[in-house]
This record gives C-alpha cells, sequence and structure tokens, in this order.
C-alpha cells in the first residue's frame, strides 16, 4: 500500500529533524574539537591535563562493577583518542542520561512501584513446588521489584499477526482506559483499523493513550502524527525526542511494547504496530515475531511500566496524581494455576536484569534452553554461561536470522557463532527470512517472551519489559513453536566450529572489539 503524500511529507520531516540534529551534535563536538587543538598550541599545559583526564576516565572504567567485554572497547579508544573517546563515553558508555532524568524516574518509581502487590505467599508456593524456579522469581522481585503472579492466564501467539489481531478484539472491549507503549509505530495499513478502534474509544471517554518512541518510529512518522491522534482525542507522547543539543540521554531508547486494557487484559512481545510485523510488506523475507497476552493480577505490573514511561519523558506535561485508579483489584480466578511475572528493566541502574534472567534460565536448565533472537551480540559472562550449560549436557540452542536486516550487526551476531559452538552450543539460521522474536523456553516448565534481544542495546542501554512463566500451557505452546521453526532453520553449527578463513576471522574480531558500541 503506497504512502499518501501526506504522510510521505511527514515522515520526511520527521527524518530530517533528526539527520539536522544529529548534524547539530556533531558540529558541537568538532567545534570543541577545535577549539581545543587551537588552546593546546598555545598552552601546552592543556594536553597535559586533557592526559590526565584521560587517564583518571580510564581508571574509572577499568574499575566499575561491569563485565570487561564492555570495558575493553572503552579503554582502547579513550587511550588512543582521548578528546573524542571522552564525549563518545559520556554519550553512550556511560549510560546513565542524565542526573535530571535518573532523579525523575527514581521519584516515579519510588511511587508506583510500592502500590504493586507483594504475592510473598505465591513465592512461597512457588518455592515449595521448584525452588529453582523461585530463585529466578525472588531475583526479579529484589531487583526489579516486580513480584510473581499466581492467578493470570497467559496466551501464546506464535505470529505477530495473530496477537494484534487478538489485541484488536480486545480493544474493542475497553471501557475505562487503554494504554499503548511502543519502540516504533507505522500510520500505515495495519495502524489504520488500530485508530478506527481508539478514536471510538476516545469518543466515547475512554482514557486512550498511545507512546511511541522517536528514534524507533523516524522512519515511520513525522512531528504531525502527534497532532493527528490529538485531534481524535487520543493522547500522544514521544519518548526522547532528538533535539540539536549535545544530550547524554540520546541513546537510551523506549524499546517497550505494552498494551493495557483496563488493567485487566495486557499484551506483549516483539512486534512493534508496522506493516512489516505483520505480513503486510516483507522487506526482509517472512517476518518471525511472538507476543502473549495476559488476562489477570499480573496486568498490574504492564500498567506500571507503561506509567513509568509515559510520566518521565517530559516535564512540560502534566503528570499522573493518582496512579491507583490505573490499578484496579479486578475479581478474576484464573482456568490456570501457573506463575507468571511480568518485568520492566531500565537503564539508569546498574541492574541488567533481562541479561541475569536470560543467564538464570541457562544456570537452571536441566534437559534443554532454547533461545531466538534478532540480534546476538552478547557479555562474556552470557557467553559462558551458554557454554557451561552445553558443557553440562544441557541441550542449548540459538536461532538467529538468515536474512539480516541490518548487515553489520549481522556479521557481528555471526561472530559469536564459532565460540558457541566450540562450546556445544547448536546454532541456527531462519532461513525464510527474519526472526524479530526475543524469547526463550526451558524444558517444558519455564520460559521468557517480551522485547529483550541477545546485543547490548537491549540488555545495556534500552528500556526494555518481558514476562517470565512457568508451568503454562503457553510455555508449552511456544515449545511447539520452536519444534515447528527448527524444521525451518539452516544450523550452521559445524561450519562455523570447524572453519573460518583467516580474513573473517580477523574481521569479526575487529567487530566484536566494538560491539558494546552498537
Amino acid at each position: 500500500m503506497s504512502m499518501t503524500v501526506e504522510k510521505k511529507g511527514a515522515v520526511q520531516n520527521g527524518i530530517k529533524r533528526a539527520v539536522f540534529a544529529g548534524l547539530a551534535i556533531i558540529l558541537q563536538i568538532l567545534m570543541i574539537y577545535f577549539i581545543y587543538f587551537r588552546l593546546e598550541t598555545r598552552f601546552t599545559w592543556i594536553a597535559n591535563i586533557i592526559t590526565i583526564l584521560a587517564v583518571l576516565l580510564v581508571l574509572y572504567i577499568y574499575g566499575r562493577h561491569e563485565t570487561a567485554s564492555v570495558k575493553m572497547p572503552w579503554l582502547i579508544i579513550i587511550s588512543a583518542f582521548p578528546i573524542l573517546g571522552v564525549f563518545l563515553y559520556l554519550m553512550v558508555g556511560l549510560n546513565k542520561g542524565t542526573a535530571d532524568m535518573r532523579n525523575r524516574y527514581k521519584a516515579l518509581d519510588d511511587a508506583l512501584l510500592p502500590l504493586l502487590p507483594k504475592n510473598d505467599t505465591e513465592l512461597e508456593r512457588l518455592t515449595a513446588k521448584n525452588i529453582g524456579v523461585a530463585n529466578q522469581s525472588r531475583y526479579i522481585k529484589d531487583y526489579a521489584k516486580y513480584p510473581v503472579y499466581n492467578n493470570t492466564d497467559v496466551a501464546f501467539y506464535g505470529d505477530g499477526a495473530e496477537g494484534f489481531k487478538a489485541q484488536l478484539e480486545e480493544l474493542k472491549k475497553a471501557e475505562q482506559f487503554i494504554f499503548m507503549e511502543y519502540h516504533a509505530i507505522e500510520d500505515g495499513r495495519s495502524f489504520e483499523p488500530l485508530h478506527a478502534i481508539l478514536k471510538e474509544k476516545a469518543a466515547s471517554g475512554v482514557d486512550v493513550r498511545l507512546f511511541y518512541d522517536y528514534v524507533g518510529s523516524m522512519g515511520f512518522i513525522g512531528n504531525s502524527f502527534i497532532n493527528k491522534m490529538e485531534k481524535d482525542g487520543i493522547k500522544c507522547r514521544v519518548f526522547n525526542p532528538m533535539n540539536p543539543v549535545l544530550n547524554f540521554f540520546v541513546n537510551n531508547r523506549d524499546h517497550r511494547k505494552i498494551t493495557v486494557i483496563d488493567g485487566k487484559i495486557g499484551f506483549t512481545g516483539g512486534y512493534n504496530l508496522a506493516d512489516e510485523y505483520f505480513h503486510v510488506t516483507e522487506p526482509y523475507g517472512h517476518w518471525l515475531d511472538t507476543g502473549i497476552r495476559l488476562e489477570g493480577d499480573a496486568v498490574k505490573s504492564l500498567t506500571v511500566a507503561f506509567l513509568e514511561n509515559w510520566n518521565a519523558i517530559r516535564d512540560d506535561d502534566s503528570d499522573d496524581k493518582d496512579y491507583s485508579k490505573f490499578l484496579p483489584d479486578v475479581p478474576y480466578e484464573a482456568k490456570e494455576k501457573g506463575y507468571v511475572q511480568p518485568y520492566a528493566d531500565s537503564p539508569l541502574d546498574d541492574e541488567h536484569v533481562g541479561e541475569n534472567v536470560y543467564m538464570n534460565v541457562l544456570r537452571n536448565a536441566k534437559k534443554y534452553a532454547w533461545f531466538i533472537t534478532p540480534y546476538l551480540i552478547i557479555t562474556e559472562e552470557m557467553n559462558s554461561a551458554f557454554a557451561m550449560a552445553a558443557k553440562s549436557g544441557v541441550d542449548v540452542r540459538v536461532i538467529t536470522p538468515g536474512i539480516p536486516d541490518k548487515k553489520i550487526i549481522y556479521s557481528v551476531t555471526r561472530s559469536y557463532y564459532a565460540g558457541l559452538a566450540r562450546n556445544g552450543v547448536r546454532i541456527f539460521e531462519y532461513t525464510p527470512g527474519f526472526c524479530h522474536a526475543k524469547q526463550s523456553v526451558s524444558d517444558d516448565e519455564v520460559a521468557t517472551c517480551g522485547t529483550i534481544n541477545l546485543d547490548f542495546r537491549s540488555l545495556y542501554h534500552h528500556f526494555e519489559n518481558g514476562a517470565f512463566m512457568y508451568d503454562y500451557q503457553a510455555v508449552r505452546d511456544m515449545k511447539c513453536m520452536f519444534d515447528e521453526t527448527f524444521t525451518k532453520c539452516r544450523e550452521v553449527t559445524e561450519e562455523y566450529r570447524t572453519g573460518r578463513s583467516r580474513f573473517l576471522r580477523i574481521k569479526q574480531l575487529i567487530l566484536r572489539l566494538f560491539a558494546p558500541l552498537m
């Protein structure tokens, strides 16, 4: 379906703004470079000060409680190019945003997270059933502050289009509020029926909110999209717009995908709200994506994750004063008695929840642990977790795309194959196209599904969300989906275990070195 002139114009304007902002930031860095070199020629002591500062920063990075995979590129760049390295580290590596943003998020979390139930009894029951799974849940509760729930039903969708269709049907039933937060939104064919529902619900008095990431959506929509939504009564906000000023928060993007309806039903998973996710367009072959539907008590956690970003991002918007009205105690009796734990991850703290949840899945696996991810760019700690599980006799498998959406990132992804394959991990490439799903399943008992890729950006730089599940039919459905997907993949384990050209190895080593910056 071709875009209208208005839509094309809006997208072009959005991209132009991003390009302008990027060029402005580069010019500011170059200006600082120019001033530095001019001063250095006149005052030689300035170079000595910069060298001392660079050394101090190197020592600071070396002493941080981070993996060597993250530290090493920064140590090399700062040592070789002190001025450039310092600026890059402040904008990309420090990864803490601004003090104002950290304080804003802390205040919101202090207000929101205590509103979630403690659910200590549920955790005790889970401990009695499976202590390994309970330890995972205890970690999420203690460090991400999201509890485990035992009164929620979970449905799994092995295709993003099926999940989106189910969302549309549930949205039609909304009576109080609709919250939608997505990394990318396209005002295209797939969005038309969604827009119609949101417009109708807003007109009937439902509190409808739509939230998207500026960078994730800039190739699809422009600033006029917000005006269009607001005109239809749909409250619309954009996460972290790019501005032509040096901004140490610009690298932190909102990668969450959340829909909440009346606090009763929630959706999350890998797919965004754009045509390529639902097979309307296929720029990279068949697009494989997945999602889940939650109904019951656990929807509260998705609501809190949404309210956190919605209220944090712009201080010129009025914040919610009463959060409790969005967290109703809805009478519900779950059909299944499994355990589910939706959680969110933030780059503004030192706890890498998404990465640790994945590593705990590997550590607790007894028979098998299978993963699917669009990108595979991992730390040495996660690499070791994959290797140790495989060496211990666990059937460890990873599915990655057969057709890439980003060729450089694809090359970096493949650079990890050999090390994993040598340690017994089996690698599969999805030959029909691009797999965008982010999930794992283990031992027919536990699974994860959400937005968290196995790459540095998801694990360290982005706002993410996921769900940890135990003892649901959805877990077994996910296992069946993996079984079917393997039949559509090409296994490349032996190819990468036994042979790569020397040139390819050198190229991949260089790309691996700078993987944390990508």
